[in-house]
């Protein structure tokens, strides 16, 4: 047996069953530690044929990952949640990659759909199913920390990535979060770690963006500079380090502070992807203090790096309009819109440069749409949209 997927759940039975759909081509036998499901969870799995058992709760992610782990028989473990699916592109990617013998660790890129930051990121979650390598922490539980032990004593063994997108995660979408009280939670595990372990740089990363994202902004900024001190910190969490101290500053208004940090994390060895967000963050820093032309790289490295990036080909036609490049601007938003139909800025700002150019009815017709679109999630916005438009002239517009 070549491959097993292992997950732990919970109350999953409203996507248990596309997890499970995305994994059947390429696993040999699901795993599934349930933790006290009282929905379908478990029903929805032996459907599938999977292996359900069972574990009661400790609030110790690390403890029932592990306990699972010993009812995989396969040479490969595949991990996932509740809330992710595989996707069809990376299927033929495994099946090759788990034929080497050296492999040890394949890291996949993981796409946090609905995610207001980082929209990848890279995570440890195909690895040798090898009686050395455990998961460790109670929150955010890794098999890392095992894995860099065992390569002490074994180097020849190798961690590699793959550049296609393996996993989509629906797990940081808003309504998600609220449901599931994720703050809470990761907040007070990871304080808890924290105490015997205060410069673990994994650690002061996850908890240290936790806090800014809260509005702790300070202690994030504390406890983000804290985790250069490890010595032991590698490149994808030394990025995280300095991408998340940007947000901060940027969020104390120390732009200068927060483009160094922005640059730091661009410059380091890590997967295109993962830099996304620093250069997105980057541009519309540069954006704001009026730098049009930098702002613009920025954006164009991220459509660069992500030709499905809607909201930096949104970010790059107000660059573009600043810059008076119209034209282009104008295909700009039309490409964010292609990308994501319903993206109520995008048709906003092509309106307003259609509208500058003089074509009245292309403008009331992407206005209209923005004003419908606003009106469903910022009736703010839509009102607002409205009465300046009225207040040219424009009566009809609805």
């Amino acid at each position: 047996m070549d491959l097993s997927l292992c997950m732990i759940v919970k109350n999953e039975e409203t996507f248990l069953s596309q997890v499970l759909e995305s994994v059947k081509p390429v696993v040999d036998e699901m795993v599934i530690l349930d933790t006290g499901s009282s929905d379908r969870t478990i029903d929805i799995a032996q459907e599938y044929g999977a292996m359900v058992y069972h574990f009661q709760w400790c609030n110790d992610f690390s403890a029932a990952r592990n306990h699972a782990l010993q009812y995989v028989q396969g040479k490969w473990v595949l991990v996932l949640d509740g809330d992710e699916v595989l996707t069809p592109e990376i299927v033929p990617e495994i099946q090759q990659a788990i034929k080497n013998d050296r492999y040890l660790v394949i890291n996949l890129i993981r796409k946090e759909v609905g995610a207001a930051q980082s929209p990848y990121s890279l995570v440890s979650r195909l690895f040798r199913h090898h009686p050395d390598v455990h998961f460790c922490r109670p929150y955010h539980a890794i098999v890392d920390d095992s894995v860099t032990q065992l390569l002490q004593r074994e180097p020849d063994w190798q961690v590699v990535s793959l550049s296609t997108v393996g996993i989509l995660h629906y797990g940081y979408q808003p309504g998600a979060i609220a449901a599931l009280d994720k703050y809470t939670k990761a907040k007070n595990a990871m304080e808890g770690f924290l105490v015997d372990h205060p410069n673990d740089a994994y650690l002061c990363n996850k908890l240290g963006a936790l806090y800014v994202q809260i509005g702790q902004v300070e202690e994030g900024i504390t406890l983000l500079k804290r985790g250069f001190s490890d010595p032991h910190v590698d490149a994808a969490v030394l990025f995280e380090l300095h991408y998340h101290l940007g947000n901060a500053y940027t969020k104390r208004n120390h732009l200068q502070l927060a483009a160094q940090q922005y640059q730091d994390a661009i410059e380091q060895p890590i997967l295109p992807q993962l830099k996304l967000a620093a250069y997105n963050n980057l541009g519309n820093l540069l954006f704001s203090v009026g730098d049009f032309t930098t702002a613009k790289r920025a954006y164009q490295a991220t459509v660069k790096i992500d030709p499905s990036f809607a909201v930096g080909y949104n970010h790059l036609g107000m660059t573009l309009k600043a810059l008076g490049e119209w034209e282009a601007a104008i295909t700009s938003y039309q490409k964010a819109i292609q990308l994501n139909p319903e993206y109520a800025d995008a048709y906003q700002n092509l309106g307003v440069v259609l509208l500058k150019q003089g074509r009245v009815p292309e403008s009331l017709s992407a206005l209209t749409l923005a004003i419908a679109l606003h009106q469903a999630t910022n009736p703010n916005e839509a009102q607002r949209l409205r009465q300046q438009l009225q207040g040219m002239g424009f009566e009809t517009v609805e």
